[in-house]
């Protein structure tokens, strides 16, 4: 990959702060503010046909899912779709690595969320041995390429990593333990991938080293505390999405004014004024 393509040094950090929130209304409230204009940003990708991929990797219980769920709170079902990644079945483990997530792409007009990605054969497949060293090595150029191809046909791509301490997945891990209605959740992997935690950062600054590019960048989302995480993963896909997309809604069609002035009785000079503000 051309270092043209690289925008920032992205890396793991150690220092996660404090959370912006102390009160739960005001979690409450901005999210809200966020959906809302995520929603704004889906309505306008589907009116002009754009398309964007989105990207989700992290550690096991850093919030991918909770993160996920107030992402499509809000939106229109009808223009999202969620492809929740798993380890490949025996006919796609005999294909291109890459096989089952070319299924995946979005249309135009829609948003498509990866909850686990292809970023596995350089995460999981590396760290556990599952592939070659030669083929996962060669697998950075496949997907730098796979995503410039997407990029170049008009798919916005986001790629967002959820960051936690060691110390606070071991206490997300014992709350699911001892809840049984969150237990479900905790598996035999869970605990091998936390004792692999040392192999996992050094695939990870890898991975963001040979993969952030101008077209696909990544975003590391400070997971330790759960509200501020589910904002400013919000805050960061309207931000990105939005760069350079006019979100302004559609005017009303005049044959829609009209048929409405018939039918419904509504002032049609009132529709207009109503549109322009």
């Amino acid at each position: 990959m051309s270092s043209s393509h690289q925008k920032t040094i992205v890396t793991l950090f150690d220092d996660f702060g404090r959370s912006r929130f102390n009160e739960k209304e005001e979690y409450k409230n901005q999210l809200s503010t966020c959906q809302e204009s995520l929603f704004h940003v889906q309505q306008s990708y589907y009116h002009q046909k754009k398309r964007a991929l989105i990207v989700f990797e992290g550690w096991d219980a850093s919030g991918k899912g909770g993160a996920i769920r107030r992402i499509t709170e809000k939106l229109d079902p009808r223009s999202v779709n969620v492809f929740p990644v798993s380890a490949p079945t025996q006919e796609e483990r005999e294909k291109h690595f890459l096989y089952r997530f070319w299924k995946q792409i979005p249309s135009p007009g829609k948003l498509t969320i990866f909850d686990r990605s292809h970023y596995g054969r350089v995460l999981v497949e590396r760290v556990d041995g599952l592939t070659p060293a030669n083929d996962w090595q060669r697998s950075y150029q496949e997907i730098n390429e796979f995503e410039k191809t997407l990029s170049d046909n008009g798919v916005r791509i986001i790629k967002l990593f959820m960051h936690i301490s060691a110390d606070e997945q071991r206490e997300r891990f014992e709350e699911r333990l001892h809840n049984p209605f969150k237990r479900w959740k905790l598996t035999e992997e869970d605990l091998h991938n936390r004792r692999m935690r040392e192999h996992y950062v050094e695939a990870i600054n890898d991975m963001f080293e040979k993969t952030h590019t101008d077209y696909a960048p990544w975003h590391i989302i400070n997971g330790e505390y759960k509200w501020q995480a589910r904002v400013d993963v919000l805050e960061t896909l309207v931000q990105a999405l939005s760069e350079g997309v006019d979100i302004t809604p559609p005017p009303l069609d005049e044959k829609l004014i009209a048929m409405a002035s018939k039918q419904l009785d509504v002032n049609e000079e009132k529709l207009r004024s109503t549109d322009k503000e």
